[in-house]
């Protein structure tokens, strides 16, 4: 059973949906497993918890 834990900031639910159907189409394709064996967990990190180069994205 393939658990897959993704960590991400400021997308849109459809984006989401998108990435997850297609990680656990790759998952299914490449490792044989049933999709229903495969679990997905999205972190939904807040844009001023995160910073890169020593600014908060929420502030770029």
């Amino acid at each position: 059973m393939p658990i897959v834990t993704i960590q991400m900031a400021g997308r849109t639910l459809e984006q989401k949906r998108r990435v997850v159907e297609e990680i656990t189409a790759t998952l299914v394709s490449v490792l044989k497993v049933d999709p229903a064996d495969v679990t997905i967990l999205v972190h939904e990190l807040p844009r001023e918890s995160i910073a890169k180069a020593g600014r908060l994205l929420s502030e770029r």
